[in-house]
């Protein structure tokens, strides 16, 4: 397995995704409890930067990376207006190999 560095950009729509988020929280932290996420959490937006997330995942590859995150609720209602998912090679601190 390889970490995977994914990304998320938020649709500006804050109602849906305050909506939302309790069932997208609900399905990250069952992929983190089967240790497939290592970690996640919000982008604060800043400078002209939007809202999104970084999410830390063990995969075999990219491909496997982006499906396991495609059934999140958050994507599934739109509210993910761009994805990225990069591997990433940690080799300082508790994540590196």
């Amino acid at each position: 397995m390889a970490v995977f560095a994914v990304t998320y950009v938020y649709s500006p729509d804050a109602e849906r995704l305050d909506a939302l988020r309790p069932e997208h929280r609900a399905f990250l932290r069952a992929l983190h409890d089967a240790g497939r996420v290592v970690v996640s959490g919000p982008l604060v937006p800043d400078d002209g930067a939007p809202a999104g997330a970084l999410i830390v995942v063990d995969a075999d590859d990219a491909a496997a990376a982006a499906a396991l995150l495609d059934a999140d609720p958050f994507r599934h209602a739109g509210l993910v207006t761009e994805r990225t998912v990069r591997e990433w090679v940690p080799v300082i601190g508790s994540l590196a190999r």
